[in-house]
């Protein structure tokens, strides 16, 4: 049937499941939290990240850099990601040279840095601002839902299953704090 048909006929032919599959499956935003909607460059590679993919999840989010008196911070939040990530936990750090021009490096400079220094494996985004008049479009949102915005480097917001703010904590606060596990431990065993 398909040995004489032209090779456009052929092509649709050949997609036309495919499109009646993808037409039939729900955009992914449609389940996504609004403070998820949004796509970020990876820090390794630069290649699109929505964060639609961690929906249904607990997110602390951190603003990091790495010459900062907080940068050893990057061995607690590895250790945090690794001892409940299989629960349903992650960390996604987001460099920034906001505060004190301590993240002055290339993305893959800081790549490097995060992978030889700390081993880190969370998701990290490529370099952006996180405070000031122009921050990132999701810190825009958690300075808005908080009404606290960064005060420095390793500030810290943590976000429930369905996509709310939960609580947001200081660069004094270390990822292993009872404030932070405790209330991660929490979020873990609610149902979405």
């Amino acid at each position: 049937m398909t040995r004489n048909m032209p090779s456009y006929l052929l092509a649709l032919f050949l997609l036309l499941p495919a499109m009646q599959f993808a037409k039939a499956a729900p955009p992914a935003s449609a389940s996504c939290s609004p403070l998820l909607s949004h796509t970020f460059p990876r820090l390794q590679d630069e290649a699109p990240q929505n964060l639609c993919q961690y929906q249904g999840k607990v997110i602390l989010v951190v603003n990091t850099a790495s010459f900062c008196g907080f940068t050893s911070q990057y061995e607690g939040l590895e250790k945090l990601y690794a001892k409940y990530k299989d629960r349903g936990l992650v960390v996604l750090g987001f460099p920034s040279n906001d505060f004190g021009q301590q993240e002055p490096g290339s993305n893959k400079e800081i790549a490097d840095f995060c992978k030889n220094t700390y081993d880190v494996k969370f998701p990290m985004f490529a370099k952006s601002s996180v405070s000031g008049s122009n921050p990132n479009p999701l810190f825009k949102m958690l300075i808005a839902k908080t009404g606290t915005t960064p005060k420095w480097n390793f500030y810290k917001y943590l976000i429930d299953r369905n996509g709310n703010v939960v609580d947001s904590y200081g660069s004094m606060t270390k990822p292993s704090s009872s404030s932070i596990t405790g209330e991660i431990e929490k979020l873990l065993g609610e149902k979405i």
